[in-house]
């Protein structure tokens, strides 16, 4: 499937959540994070990410489609990441 996932948390706890999603996502633009993922991994993203959030302070939002082709993304201005893998 593909994800377009955004957090919104607090300043302490921004590193430890960027990090996770780098390794589950790729960057795009600051709390926000794409690709493709596996339903089990991406389980395993917001269980690891459910224990660095504080529920009562801190967002984790989620979009999924079954593949990126049935998303349009438009981009206005610069594009902080480019999403395209060169080989």
């Amino acid at each position: 499937m593909y994800a377009i996932l955004v957090y919104d948390m607090g300043e302490k706890r921004v590193g430890k959540m960027l990090k996770l999603c780098r390794q589950y996502l790729t960057w795009i633009q600051n709390s926000v994070f794409e690709g493709e993922i596996t339903e089990v991994k991406l389980k395993e993203l917001v269980l690891k990410a459910g224990a660095i959030m504080e529920k009562d302070e801190d967002s984790l939002i989620i979009f999924k489609s079954r593949e990126e082709r049935w998303l349009e993304k438009q981009i206005v201005g610069k594009e902080r990441n480019t999403t395209d893998m060169m080989l």
